[in-house]
């Protein structure tokens, strides 16, 4: 398949088959982290133009259902490691029928560009006067008039906050999509780089049409005609919050509690019942498990409702709703639609948000800092202040939140109640050890990595020893590696069995002799080295107190286990390394 590489720095591009690298890797992060480190000088500052953008999508995208996402690979500001994150929308099948199976972006440019790519053209367009705007959802208004292909192009764009490098700054997709972990819409920022429109014509080859529509079909008939993807059209993952309350897993005001008196007026049947208006679907998938919901805001007394729209999921609702002690479903609402129009990523802005409200509680901060704002549990509009001077900085307090609940709890004070991981802020489970060892171990230090908080709740049916689970973790690691390569949505991730993917990659002309463990292994190695390259050491990373001061659904946590549990983990990561 051909790589595009995009030079910034001398507006040109370049188009080169790499199918050393798909045919060893596959494609997604395994072709992504390989690009990666060819293009990313050590130790560069990754708010710097020399910090690269990897796109890439998997041999088996737009071929078949649910494989529909875009890996992209990059140097964190967040973290200053490996950035890794996924996004779905039309942007895999754009890439796909523009002929490319990786984007790299180099370099930065002089003054705002946005790029539009379209077949084997790329052109490199003034950005001035779209940046600055303040939503991102106007810059894809406006970008929709202006850019050809409609229904076969994806637009991605940053907001305000990628502009003013937000370390956590997200890259919106197709409107009600994301990039959203780990700041890739900084380093956008940093390149002048405002948005991405591409759109292609070419065809997908099929070798074998017979073989082709059996395995499609195959798998087709257990995504829409069995059970197993339900619950993602029904409630999303929005059915996550009754449950989890009631297991005292859902992180509440900054991990003080965890279960929520008010989780079921966020919940997901709460938000179906009330606020959902429709489904929407990546290209290609039929499963429809986007929630978009509808808000009615009158403008005064007497007078007509402005109407609002915006996606919602799990990760939104507890980062913004229970993290913060926000206990109405409209006003969760009014803070997703802030920090999607501002472009922040969702998850970590509430754990950031849930630290200040707690430093502010412990007099670490005062109203001089805030510049006036009383940071207290559920007080939405107080908030929503708070995110706009985030994205604006306009004093030292706000600087230092943009560049997270790490940075900011080491310059004043509240380690112990940082809830980062890794130094990602962490997901919406308080389940037990193996959510918090798979979030420090994991590449990305990300919960969808090898899903730990599924494991914890599988060990209060059946035991695991710590050596158990961090085998259970790193085998999870590795098959995901492999399916974040093909790249499948992780919704799927059951559908796609070791036999099922073998027959659609068979009915593309795609075959390997390797094992698929063998190829998420050597991924997991690759990425575990770029995160060494630059710093990372499982050995540098502590748990912060407020894990062992509140029950979890597995009961109080033990230090002394999970730093048993870390060693393991990080022996077995060590050796895997110096083979």
């Amino acid at each position: 398949m051909d790589v595009l590489y995009i030079d910034l720095d001398r507006e040109e591009f370049k188009i080169k088959d790499r199918h050393d690298l798909f045919d060893r890797y596959i494609g997604g992060c395994g072709v992504g982290i390989n690009l990666l480190q060819e293009n990313c000088p050590g130790g560069v500052d990754p708010l710097s133009p020399g910090n690269p953008i990897i796109f890439a999508i998997g041999p088996l995208t737009s071929a078949f259902p649910t494989c529909t996402k875009v890996a992209a690979m990059f140097k964190s500001p967040l973290t200053g490691e490996l950035g890794e994150s996924y996004a779905g929308g039309r942007l895999g099948p754009s890439i796909r029928f523009a002929g490319y199976g990786a984007i790299v972006i180099k370099g930065g440019a002089e003054n705002p560009v946005y790029l539009s790519i379209h077949d084997d053209e790329v052109f490199f367009n003034d950005a001035r006067s779209i940046w600055g705007i303040s939503s991102s959802y106007t810059v894809g208004k406006i970008l929709r008039r202006l850019e050809p292909a409609p229904g076969r192009r994806s637009i991605i764009r940053i907001g305000p906050a990628g502009e003013n490098l937000v370390r956590y700054a997200n890259v919106n997709v197709d409107t009600f999509r994301h990039f959203g972990r780990l700041g890739l819409g900084a380093v956008f920022g940093c390149k002048n780089l405002k948005a991405i429109a591409i759109s292609g014509s070419k065809d997908i080859i099929i070798p074998d049409r017979k073989e082709y529509k059996e395995a499609y079909q195959e798998l087709y008939d257990v995504i829409v005609n069995t059970d197993s993807l339900k619950k993602y059209h029904d409630y999303g993952t929005t059915i996550n919050v009754n449950p989890l309350n009631n297991i005292k897993g859902l992180p509440t005001k900054n991990l003080k509690e965890s279960c929520f008196e008010y989780a079921e007026n966020i919940s997901g049947e709460h938000f179906a019942e009330n606020f959902l208006s429709r489904h929407k679907a990546c290209t290609g998938c039929p499963v429809g498990c986007i929630h978009i919901a509808t808000l009615q805001i009158p403008f005064s007394e007497g007078f007509e409702f402005e109407t609002r729209i915006m996606p919602y999921d799990y990760e939104l609702i507890y980062a913004l709703g229970s993290l913060l002690g926000v206990p109405m479903a409209e006003n969760v609402m009014h803070l997703i639609e802030k920090v999607d129009h501002l472009g922040l990523d969702a998850m970590t802005t509430g754990t950031v948000l849930s630290w200040a409200t707690e430093a502010y509680e412990e007099h670490l901060i005062s109203k001089q800092d805030t510049m006036g704002l009383a940071f207290s549990w559920g007080d939405s509009r107080t908030y929503l202040k708070a995110i706009d001077n985030i994205v604006k900085q306009p004093n030292e307090f706000y600087r230092a939140l943009a560049k997270g609940e790490v940075y900011a709890s080491e310059k004043y004070g509240g380690e112990d109640f940082a809830l980062a991981l890794g130094g990602l802020g962490i997901a919406g489970y308080h389940t037990g050890k193996a959510n918090i060892v798979g979030h420090i171990g994991a590449p990305r230090h990300g919960h969808l990595d090898n899903a730990g908080y599924s494991l914890d709740q599988k060990a209060l049916k059946k035991p695991m020893t710590p050596e158990e689970m961090v085998d259970r973790l790193l085998e999870e690691d590795y098959w995901r590696c492999f399916v974040n390569s093909l790249v499948i949505c992780l919704f799927a991730r059951g559908v796609y069995t070791e036999e099922r993917v073998k027959k659609a990659m068979e009915s593309l002309g795609i075959e390997t002799e390797r094992s698929f463990m063998e190829i998420g292994e050597e991924i997991f190695k690759l990425k575990y080295k770029f995160k060494t390259q630059e710093g990372f050491n499982l050995q540098d990373f502590n748990v912060p107190r407020r894990f062992f001061e509140t029950e979890s659904s597995s009961g109080m946590l033990d230090e002394e286990e999970i730093t048993h549990m870390l060693g393991l983990y990080r022996k077995r990561v060590d050796a895997l390394i110096e083979d």
